[in-house]
């Protein structure tokens, strides 16, 4: 059974940013496509970016292009989400998720995995 973890989320002022971190055990990292999404109150959960199991192929939302970037470590088991220019928009659970099938996907259906949340505040 795969596990993820995120971390790295907290309470930030409009223009700064934060770098969010999931580390996963119990599978094989390198094999997995990994996504984060996130979760505003009162609103459904919706695609914020997604890596490919060899970390060369990216997508992003539109609402982040630009200002997001994930990467990825497979020696260390890790995803991570470095977020910049962020905006009071961008306050949400944030979660990430893994995916056997292996290639970047926008599609929450195609994972299987995910974490519990980290949340991530931006105060105007």
């Amino acid at each position: 059974q795969v596990q993820l973890i995120e971390s790295g989320g907290g309470l930030v002022q409009s223009g700064g940013s934060l770098r969010l971190s999931c580390a996963a055990s119990g599978g094989i990292f390198s094999n997995y496509a990994m996504g984060w999404f996130r979760q505003a109150p009162g609103k459904e959960r919706e695609f914020v970016a997604t890596i490919s199991w060899r970390g060369t192929i990216t997508y992003y939302a539109d609402s982040v292009k630009g200002r997001f970037t994930i990467s990825r470590d497979n020696a260390k088991n890790t995803v991570y989400l470095q977020m910049n220019s962020l905006k009071p928009e961008d306050t949400a659970v944030y979660y990430c998720a893994a995916g056997v099938q292996g290639g970047a996907t926008t599609a929450e259906y195609e994972y299987d995995y995910w974490g519990q949340g980290t949340q991530v505040t931006v105060s105007s």
